[in-house]
C-alpha cells in the first residue's frame, strides 16, 4: 500500500509524511533514503523526491555526508546525553525566569491538557507532540527570539528523543502529566529554585533511560524517585 500524502506542494506534502513516518520511529538508525527508493514510494519525480530529502535533511530528520546518501541518525548514547544536557542549560534558566515573574504560558497549559486527554491512547506517541510544545511553550514565553531561535536547533533532536522515549515504553504518561503540572505550580508559586531542580529530574530520568534503551549503561538518574503525585486516571 503506497503512503498517502495531502499536497500543499507535491514536494511539501512527501517531506511532510517522510517527517512523520521518522517521528514514528518507523526506520532504524542508519537507514538510508536515496533520491530513487523515494521517488519510487511517492510516485513522484526525483527532483522532487530530491527537493524533499533535502527539506528533511535540513531539519536534522536526516543526516548527509558530502555526496552520500541521506541516512537516518544513529544517536548513541553520549548523543542522547548530549541532548538533554544542552536542552536543560536552556529550560532550566527560561523557568528560573518565568518563576520570578510568575508567568504561566497558556499555551503551555493547553499542551499539558492535550497531553492528559492522551492519557488513554493506545498510540504510545500521542503525547509527542502536545508534550514537544510544552516544552518550547516555555521557551517562547521568556519573549525573547534568539533564545526561542537557539531551543529551535534542537528541536529536531529533542523530538527524535521524545519519539524513542515512548515508543519504547521507558516513561509513563502519567508521570510526564503530573509532572508537567508541578513545573507550572512552581512557575506560578515564584519557586524557581523548585522549578528548576524538578525540571532536572524530569529530563534525566528519560535521558538515563533512553541511554540504556541505546546501548549505553544508565546513571543513577534512571532510578531517581517521583517527587511528584501520580493521580489516578
Amino acid at each position: 500500500m503506497k503512503p498517502r500524502v495531502s499536497a500543499t506542494s507535491i514536494v511539501d506534502a512527501v517531506a511532510e509524511d517522510l517527517r512523520n513516518r521518522l517521528y514514528a520511529a518507523e526506520f532504524p538508525g542508519g537507514t538510508a533514503f536515496t533520491e530513487n527508493d523515494v521517488a519510487q514510494t511517492y510516485e513522484v519525480a526525483r527532483p522532487t523526491a530530491k527537493a524533499a530529502i533535502e527539506k528533511v535533511v535540513a531539519e536534522g530528520l536526516l543526516v548527509r555526508g558530502v555526496h552520500k546518501t541521506a541516512r537516518v541518525p544513529e544517536l548513541g548514547p553520549e548523543d542522547v546525553r548530549d541532548i538533554y544536557r544542552s536542552r536543560a542549560y536552556l529550560e532550566t534558566e527560561v523557568l528560573r525566569r518565568l518563576a520570578a515573574r510568575g508567568t504561566v504560558p497558556t499555551a503551555a497549559v493547553r499542551a499539558n491538557r492535550e497531553i492528559a486527554e492522551a492519557l488513554d491512547s493506545e498510540n504510545a506517541l500521542a503525547i509527542v507532540e502536545p508534550d514537544m510544545r510544552f516544552h518550547t511553550s516555555l521557551i517562547d514565553a521568556l519573549g525573547s527570539p534568539r533564545t526561542s531561535k537557539l531551543y529551535g536547533t534542537l528541536v529536531s533532536e529533542v523530538r527524535i528523543c521524545m519519539t524513542q522515549v515512548q515508543g519504547r515504553r521507558l516513561l509513563d504518561p502519567k508521570i510526564i502529566c503530573a509532572e508537567h503540572d508541578q513545573i507550572l505550580t512552581y512557575i506560578r508559586q515564584g519557586d524557581g529554585d523548585a522549578v528548576a531542580r524538578l525540571l532536572d529530574e524530569h529530563l534525566a530520568r528519560a535521558r538515563e533511560r533512553l541511554v540504556a534503551a541505546v546501548g549505553g549503561e544508565a546513571g543513577p538518574e534512571a532510578l531517581l524517585p517521583f517527587s511528584v503525585e501520580i493521580p489516578p486516571h
